[in-house]
């Protein structure tokens, strides 16, 4: 209990300490925004507020040296991505741990990572408006809201065309539980269906701008993980396999964000990633 309370006392601190900066200069980045959308000082303004949240993502990585026993076991991380790139990221789900774990496996190796949130976090102290001021697309992920979550990835990947930047999505669009595989009857044993709605947005919009696709594995040995248990110190390690994925050309068109028998066959490619994933899981769990 001490140990995870004092670790959260940390990183709010840490979150206090970078996210007071970005809000501000999110503002300077809306009022830029408002007068030249497009103009170099916006560019450079974002690029500050990126420099601003590696560092928050290095202090945090000390924070969890520090105070957890937890060993990162990272591998397959690709030796020639770059930071000044584009890169699609796709992920299993399996805890709020991920963000943070994902973060430590890939910093200082590319940009600094975007990806989609629920829209209610556009409220929550700090990390709603600081995500908010780095184009975070915010999802709404409610039945007959289909169309505008789509919309808001495809406005989000038109912005990301004109700065460096890692796009990171959960295709399975919700955090695995053995319920929710049951529930949905997913073939897979240790993952949900990928859902390919916000991809399919992300490689029309980018495919020609992207410099790679990186595909990461999420396992957690032991058992389901909190983020309670993890900041208790109760995990003992967090396994990354990393691999970069040659997505076939084909997929880079519009033609996939729509029904239609391109975008079937972009749906196989995606079960033909997800059963090798689930396969790679069950050597890991």
């Amino acid at each position: 209990m001490l140990r995870a309370l004092v670790t959260v006392v940390l990183l709010l601190a840490n979150l206090v300490l970078f996210g007071t900066p970005i809000m501000i200069l999110g503002i300077v980045k809306f009022a830029v925004h408002m007068t030249a959308p497009r103009s170099r000082l916006r560019t450079r303004v974002i690029l500050i507020l990126s420099g601003i949240a590696e560092r928050w993502v290095e202090m945090n990585d000390r924070i969890f040296d520090w105070m957890l026993p937890t060993r990162w076991e990272v591998s397959g991380i690709p030796d020639d991505i770059a930071r000044d790139r584009h890169y699609l990221i796709v992920s299993n789900h399996v805890s709020w741990v991920d963000i943070f774990t994902i973060f430590r496996a890939l910093h200082g190796r590319t940009a600094f990572i975007r990806f989609f949130l629920k829209r209610q976090l556009i409220f929550f102290p700090i990390v709603g408006q600081a995500a908010w001021a780095f184009e975070f697309p915010f999802m709404r992920r409610r039945p007959g809201k289909t169309a505008r979550d789509l919309e808001t990835a495809w406005r989000a990947c038109q912005r990301y065309r004109h700065i460096p930047v890692a796009i990171l999505a959960f295709l399975e669009g919700t955090r695995f539980s053995e319920e929710k595989r049951v529930d949905e009857d997913s073939p897979h044993a240790h993952l949900l269906r990928p859902r390919v709605g916000a991809i399919s947005f992300v490689l029309a919009s980018l495919g020609d701008q992207l410099d790679g696709t990186i595909d990461v594995t999420l396992a957690y040995p032991g058992g389901d993980v909190t983020m309670w248990q993890f900041l208790s110190g109760k995990v003992d390690r967090i396994v990354v396999r990393a691999r970069r994925l040659d997505v076939p050309a084909e997929f880079f068109t519009a033609e996939i964000t729509e029904p239609g028998p391109p975008r079937d066959r972009f749906k196989v490619w995606i079960e033909s990633v997800w059963r090798e994933k689930d396969a790679l899981l069950a050597t890991l769990v």
